[in-house]
């Protein structure tokens, strides 16, 4: 691996084509493959943009969700490899890609370091076989792919007859990059969803070849260890080997948030930490097993685990890749604000670069009931208060892949619909609530936003690839750490500042990356106890005394942690303190709240 960060998935079209621009410099990035629809038109923009023929996959063919997906994954793959190729051609210190590359690798490389020492070489036979063999050193960037789990709708004939299991949109998608050419992985997020675990056995990939090798990863995107453990093991006992955890924090990452009971970021990586080994010989065991009885055999394989949500500082990724034993660290959102990388149009790209922390929320505007990160500077959430002042709420629903409501209808629907936005707004009037609780459901049914389109258009305004009379309406879903950048950058800005050879927070106040998710789980609970009372019961003032214990346990790990803070100045480890002190007495002034309650 060239580098020790890697970048998520950015929404559904964010990062849909970020290995085109980032995969030659080794940096490993990751595609949303849940929306065809999506990956089909920019299929064929990229093959104008390169000269190459388009033949369009039509939805109405059969398996066309799936073809769709490894016909956009294989172009990827083919350009990728032809960019790396011409690159490694490339003339040495005449500033073009070939020193780009080496330039962006993390200081202490050994490849960067090799590089170096020949740029120093007088120009000799010794020096050209110096060069030939940093060429052969050389990696790619991964492709990887992502999946939510459980946005897995069924799907239809042209004839309304079910199409079959194997044709559910997680399902297709998975095989969609199962067929693919790429060797990468795929990283499954969202939770289990057994019958698409128990899929990935369909796939010869995903077992290790005669030499042991994976041409086909699995990565589970994790929000505790516990969780990570139960996935894992269902798998290992299919044969199927995960490769790698990827630790997310709960609320302070982008896109939707899956709030634990109160387990913070710092005390579930130490449970990694501690538990690693002995997970691992766990897994393997199981593993190894499940092989024999299909007559693979195997080497004990490498498990993995990296972290991502909320970094912002140099200080921060190499502290919790050391102290952690991590592999790697996810840097997203930063990369909203490096237009080279990603797909964000000219006035959203404007808009976060000059938000504020308020302007950056978690909301229940995602129709699958998850928390999502939600800008309250979006064109989409304007957009959203406009239909309602105007008496329309909700957006017409076409791609449907979020439908899950049958409140009303025989056939789910999506509850950010019109049509589903409508029929709940008659039902709440013909109830005669008081108006306060009227006016409260009203603006519950109402939050909901079209994510299916709104992710999608930024990429199409940026290339310019709009369709007459589709909505300029862009939802992005930032996590909150992007308030404290404040700028747009280059990709090797960005790059530099991840290793610390430049600070593009300097001069910014910003509490460190544990103290921040702490804030943002506080402020969560503080609304989850408000918005309860009216409902009280035993069982949910269990449910928050257990959350709210979880969180001072959290701050009693970090009072003990700040120790292991090496090379920060006392000042830092001071103001940590205090942040800490502040935050548990907001803690134990909820605490008092729930006795009152």
């Amino acid at each position: 691996m060239s580098h020790t960060f890697h970048i998520p998935v950015l929404g559904l079209a964010f990062s849909v084509d970020t290995p085109l621009k980032v995969a030659r410099y080794g940096i490993s990035s990751t595609v949303s493959i849940v929306d065809d629809e999506l990956l089909e038109r920019m299929r064929k923009y990229h093959c104008e943009q390169n000269a190459l023929p388009f033949t369009p996959i039509n939805k109405t063919e059969p398996e066309s969700r799936t073809k769709r997906i490894t016909a956009y994954l294989n172009l990827l793959h083919k350009l990728i490899n032809e960019q790396f190729e011409e690159l490694r051609k490339l003339p040495f210190n005449q500033c073009s890609d070939i020193d780009r590359y080496f330039e962006l690798l993390p200081p202490g490389s050994e490849l960067k370091h090799g590089y170096e020492l020949m740029s120093e070489y007088p120009e000799s036979d010794s020096k050209r076989i110096f060069q030939s063999l940093l060429r052969s050193r050389m990696h790619l960037g991964a492709i990887d792919v992502n999946i939510m789990s459980k946005v897995d709708k069924m799907n239809y004939t042209a004839e309304g007859n079910p199409a079959g299991e194997e044709n559910s949109d997680a399902l297709a998608a998975l095989k969609g990059f199962a067929q693919s050419n790429l060797q990468s992985s795929i990283i499954l997020s969202a939770g289990m969803n057994p019958r698409l675990y128990s899929y990935l056995e369909n796939f010869a990939d995903f077992y290790p070849d005669k030499n042991g090798k994976l041409s086909k990863k699995i990565i589970l995107k994790v929000s505790d260890y516990r969780s990570a453990l139960i996935q894992a093991k269902f798998l290992a006992k299919k044969g199927l080997w995960v490769s790698e955890f990827r630790i997310e924090s709960g609320l302070n990452c982008g896109g939707h948030a899956f709030a634990t009971d109160g387990l913070l970021l710092g005390p579930i990586l130490e449970e990694f930490k501690q538990k690693r080994l002995q997970m691992t010989n766990e897994l393997t065991q199981m593993y190894l097993a499940a092989l024999a009885t299909k007559g693979i055999t195997a080497h004990k394989p490498k498990l993995k685990v990296s972290v991502q949500g909320g970094i912002g500082t140099a200080y921060e990724n190499t502290f919790l890749m050391k102290h952690y034993q991590l592999c790697a660290t996810g840097w997203g959102s930063p990369f909203l604000l490096v237009p080279e990388v990603t797909n964000v149009d000219p006035d959203t790209l404007q808009s976060l670069a000059n938000a504020g922390k308020d302007d950056f929320y978690i909301s229940n505007s995602s129709p699958l009931g998850v928390l999502f990160n939600n800008f309250k500077g979006s064109t989409m959430e304007q957009q959203r208060l406009q239909r309602i002042e105007n008496g329309v709420p909700g957006s017409p629903c076409v791609k449907k892949f979020l439908v899950s409501n049958t409140e009303f209808t025989h056939e789910p629907i999506c509850t950010a619909s019109r049509q589903y936005q409508m029929l709940k707004i008659a039902q709440l009037q013909e109830l005669n609530l008081p108006q306060k609780d009227y006016q409260q459901q009203v603006d519950a049914v109402t939050e909901k936003i079209c994510l299916c389109e709104g992710l999608c258009t930024s990429a199409y305004i940026k290339n310019d690839m709009l369709k007459p009379r589709e909505s300029r309406a862009v939802a992005v879903c930032p996590g909150p750490n992007l308030a404290y950048f404040k700028s747009t950058y280059t990709l090797g800005d960005m790059v530099k500042h991840i290793y610390g050879q430049v600070n593009l927070l300097q001069n910014i106040e910003r509490p460190n990356l544990f103290v921040n998710e702490l804030n943002l789980y506080i402020d969560y609970l503080r609304k989850e106890i408000s918005g309860h009372l009216q409902n009280w019961n035993g069982k949910r003032e269990n449910y928050l005394l257990k959350f709210k214990n979880q969180l001072q346990d959290g701050i009693n790990y970090y009072k003990q942690l700040l120790p292991e803070l090496t090379g920060q100045t006392q000042e830092y480890l001071n103001k940590m303190y205090k942040e800490l002190l502040i935050s548990e007495a907001h803690l134990e002034a909820l605490d008092l709240g729930l006795m009152a309650v």
